[in-house]
């Protein structure tokens, strides 16, 4: 596993590779990472779950109470949901989005694939993102799996992270470029 840079990164590697450790003695770690998924679509559509975790106003028991909740609710694993419970109770889910994108690399890994964080201006279609999966495979030599997130802000291109690798196409950045070499000239 890759150093740190900064102390909250690090106690994420260390949650989700206990949790990857947990996954795989189980034999669930698809199961582990669809459940981590289907608890990001959650906290990216509700503000006060974000809120929820983000916020230290908010007790342990309150916060534990709460993701108890949430995860019998959403159907999330006894494993998944045991997880976050331990974390909600260690005052630790401000670090969950970490953790999910460390245990999406550790799970990657283990399937002898190379994980990429994929930013868009628009949606990709089925088609592009196997093309694209392609492309990368072109050039790492393994499996590519991809996150894509989309970011309109952006306008075009795509902004690529593999590990200590990011190749930016985006159009925001080309105009930047452009814009900041006018200037320099004028």
């Amino acid at each position: 596993m890759a150093k740190s840079s900064s102390p909250i990164s690090a106690v994420a590697d260390r949650y989700a590779a206990s949790l990857y450790e947990l996954a795989a003695q189980a034999g669930s770690v698809a199961k582990v990472e669809a459940d981590l998924g289907r608890f990001e679509q959650l906290l990216g559509g509700s503000e006060d779950l974000s809120r929820l975790i983000k916020s230290p106003v908010f007790s342990a028991d309150d916060q534990l109470k709460a993701i108890s909740a949430i995860a019998d609710k959403a159907g999330i694993s006894s494993l998944t949901g045991n997880f976050l419970r331990v974390v909600a109770w260690n005052r630790r889910l401000f670090v969950v989005p970490g953790m999910i994108t460390a245990f999406r690399r550790l799970a990657a890994e283990g399937r002898g694939e190379v994980a990429a964080e994929v930013t868009s201006a628009h949606a990709l279609t089925s088609a592009q993102e196997a093309d694209l999966k392609a492309a990368l495979k072109s050039v790492v030599g393994k499996d590519v799996a991809i996150s894509v997130t989309v970011d309109p802000s952006l306008l075009g291109g795509l902004i690529v992270k593999m590990g200590s690798r990011q190749i930016d196409t985006s159009l925001k950045t080309k105009l930047n470029s452009l814009k900041l070499a006018l200037k320099e000239v004028g």
